[in-house]
């Protein structure tokens, strides 16, 4: 598509060619299953541990603690449900929960229909960055507290939250911790041992491996009890037969990723910092996030722009042939304002109405950001210019 420029990576990404071209001999000529004795079954399964493997470079752990899913939602939740279930098993007196007020809904929506379930949940608010405050966490564990989920990096606002830290108040006080690395896997190193991480989530579709594929991270000796049933695939957390072909495309993808990790952030911070910089020259804006981009997501961008909503700055950039995303969403005929944005800034509203996000990624290239600029500022001021004229 001529002059079309995609800049909405944190959404989802493309699938990598290099990552087609794995997948397509396992839809027509290495399609055993995995279960299978057979030579087409043991191709299979060999696949299928490759995979694992490749994942497990990336993380710093064992194959055998990586599990394979349909995806970040179905991760999160085997992660949290499937927590619960076991700590009514093994911990019945647990039944307090911590996370933050800033999750992706994948997160939030579990929390909330748990508390409404009778569980004690504690939200932790953020600052104006949106970072938790570790002495908050702390203060709020307990002794019937049995799960903790923060998000490793946010996917509206690109904060990358301290895991490490939070990782050992949960080490140390014998709390199982959960995160959300789905909009930082690939993108910003992550170790599993280092962080004391329990459970971990990942979305292929986030780092150009195909979509309904997903892996958790579930250390050893972590119990979790299944929330569907009728197969031992996966260890019976994923019952059913294995997703191969999409299985082997996101440990390609990851793969990929672990070989360029450092040198992509790094060419994204350059034009994430020259982005920022330019779009903070337009009056009445506003960046959303770290203004550090050592404790944000590589390539994310999101500003407020004053008197003009988000949603109208996306219809608008489509019209010039650029695809980014805006903080609310559109629910049955009315404009919601971003939960996120509106946590961080609990006193100005407005900034979570006119918010827009721009994700840059790994087919982004250095001279499109003069043009991203540029229409950014073009439809700002013809907005603002109109406005003017209905006053």
């Amino acid at each position: 598509m001529a002059n079309f420029i995609y800049c909405d990576n944190a959404a989802t990404t493309c699938t990598r060619q290099e990552v087609i071209e794995t997948m397509v001999p396992v839809f027509a000529e290495d399609y055993g299953n995995a279960s299978s004795l057979h030579k087409a079954g043991r191709k299979a399964k060999q696949l299928l541990d490759q995979a694992r493997k490749q994942v497990a470079t990336l993380l710093n752990c064992t194959p055998d603690e990586v599990f394979f899913t349909s995806g970040g939602t179905e991760s999160n939740n085997i992660a949290i449900y499937g927590s619960i279930q076991s700590g009514k098993k093994n911990n019945p007196t647990k039944n307090h929960l911590i996370t933050s007020v800033i999750e992706h809904s994948a997160v939030y929506q579990p929390m909330k229909r748990l508390e409404g379930e009778g569980y004690e949940v504690t939200w932790l608010k953020v600052d104006n960055e949106g970072f938790v405050n570790l002495d908050e966490l702390k203060a709020s564990i307990k002794p019937n507290t049995l799960l903790v989920s923060i998000m490793h990096a946010n996917n509206e606002v690109g904060t990358i939250q301290d895991i490490d830290s939070i990782g050992k108040l949960c080490r140390d006080n014998n709390v199982i911790f959960h995160t959300d690395a789905v909009q930082s896997a690939g993108k910003v190193p992550i170790d599993v041992k280092k962080s004391n991480i329990d459970l971990l989530s990942i979305s292929g579709h986030k780092i150009y491996g195909p979509k309904g594929i997903g892996i958790l991270f579930i250390r050893q000796r972590v119990l979790i009890e299944p929330l569907l049933f009728g197969g031992t695939q996966e260890c019976g957390l994923k019952p059913g037969t294995e997703n191969l072909p999409g299985i082997v495309g996101i440990g390609k993808a990851i793969e990929l990723r672990t070989q360029e990790l450092e040198a992509e952030a790094i060419r994204l911070n350059a034009m994430q910092q020259k982005l920022i910089d330019e779009l903070l020259q337009i009056d009445g804006t506003h960046l959303n996030g770290p203004k550090d981009l050592n404790k944000r997501v590589p390539g994310n961008v999101n500003i407020s722009l004053q008197d003009i909503e988000g949603d109208t700055m996306v219809l608008h950039m489509d019209l010039k042939g650029l695809c980014i995303s805006s903080g609310s969403a559109c629910a049955e005929g009315s404009i919601e304002p971003s939960r996120v944005i509106a946590a961080i800034y609990p006193d100005c509203i407005s900034y979570a109405f006119n918010s827009i996000r721009i994700s840059l990624g790994l087919h982004n290239k250095e001279e499109e950001i003069p043009q991203i600029i540029e229409t950014v500022t073009s439809i700002v001021q013809k907005l603002r210019d109109s406005k003017k004229k209905l006053i």
